[in-house]
């Protein structure tokens, strides 16, 4: 497996972007308009033999703190460290680009990426109620 890293909008990698976020996100669909408003965004896809197993997504808030936005991994595929390793190499590529924190949120309806948040270092700091209506819990994490 090999983890591809591309800055700004992804056009190389859209259409597997969208099916992989699709397939995480219960159907959710993932706007090419959407990618492209972000600034700065940062993209770590996990690739084995050209298809794309894993994502995750980020860009930088206006206070500084690069903003970890969205990822996982193709259920096949899940179970084997993936998550953990983007989350590594994000964190590693964000260091070198100059930030020093690192921020997510969370649901409890995914329990599972709470607790790699927690088991990666993240500290929850606080949380809110969505424009949805969704509880989400903030997460920290300062980068060393």
């Amino acid at each position: 497996m090999q983890i591809i890293v591309v800055e700004g909008v992804p056009y190389h990698w859209v259409q597997q972007l969208q099916e992989i976020h699709a397939h995480v996100f219960e159907g959710a669909h993932l706007t090419l308009e959407k990618l492209e408003c972000k600034k700065d965004l940062l993209c770590l896809f996990a690739v084995e033999k050209q298809e794309m197993v894993g994502f995750k997504l980020g860009y930088p808030h206006s206070d500084g703190v690069f903003y970890s936005w969205l990822g996982g991994v193709h259920e096949k595929m899940r179970g084997q460290g993936i998550a953990s390793q983007l989350m590594r190499q994000q964190h590693e590529k964000v260091l070198d680009l100059g930030y020093s924190k690192v921020r997510t949120y969370g649901r409890n309806k995914r329990k599972t990426m709470l607790i790699m948040n927690i088991h990666h270092g993240f500290d929850i700091v606080s949380t809110f109620i969505d424009d949805k209506g969704r509880h989400k819990i903030v997460f920290e994490k300062l980068l060393n």
